[in-house]
């Protein structure tokens, strides 16, 4: 895999019909070295710290590969980098065959895949159409969050390495649709194993355990 491009923006407020909506989706690609911190790159920022941003959400990648299914999907023309509001645009990347819990390293930096991303209603305000949240969702073309395992600095053109393969290989595109398609093949045991990842953000640990119906208390296993 290869960094294509870094992207980041700061929260600022849009309109979305009569309300003023406080976002960062809009992110923009920028050149040179950009440092990582432990909760975000160096010039970017979260405006929804509930549901964005922090430990487990540090960073945000997405495949370029994506980009041509939704420019014929949508009866787009060419997207700039960061339209999915990525933080890290990824040429080779595959939910397919991407795990909870690989460590990735690029540049001097390295990361930890914590969980698919589930879009919101802010996607659908990136595009200036509401249909595509649920087109993305469908789709199964997820991206994921990482965490920062060591902070450093990364740029476009780095190599993005897989170091290290997540424990049970619980792929992303499995993982999230066995959560928004509870009634498909195997979806008590992908959750299951899901929970067995160290790695796994607290946030789908709580869901998962919500959709399994458990009685044990979310986060007993780091």
């Amino acid at each position: 895999m290869k960094l294509a491009s870094v992207n980041v923006s700061r929260p600022t407020e849009i309109r979305d019909g009569k309300d003023l909506v406080r976002t960062a989706i809009f992110k923009q690609p920028v050149t040179g070295p950009v440092a990582v911190g432990k909760c975000n790159l160096d010039g970017d920022g979260q405006a929804d710290l509930e549901n964005h941003g922090g430990e487990h959400k540090a960073v945000y990648a997405y495949s370029f590969d994506h980009y041509p299914y939704f420019r014929e999907a949508l009866g787009r023309g060419e997207m700039p980098f960061g339209q999915f509001g990525e933080n890290l645009t990824v040429a080779g990347l595959d939910e397919a065959r991407s795990y909870v819990g690989d460590h990735l390293r690029i540049g001097s930096a390295e990361f930890a895949i914590t969980q698919p991303r589930v879009p919101c209603f802010k996607l659908g305000l990136r595009f200036g159409d509401a249909k595509v949240p649920r087109l993305f969702s469908r789709s199964l073309r997820t991206g994921y969050y990482l965490k920062v395992l060591r902070e450093g600095v990364l740029q476009a053109g780095d190599d993005v390495e897989v170091t290290q393969r997540g424990h049970g290989e619980v792929r992303i595109d499995q993982l999230y649709e066995a959560l928004i398609r509870p009634k498909g093949k195997d979806v008590t045991a992908v959750l299951a194993r899901a929970l067995e990842v160290a790695e796994l953000s607290p946030e789908w640990r709580v869901a998962i355990h919500e959709r399994l119906g458990s009685s044990r208390t979310a986060g007993t296993r780091p």
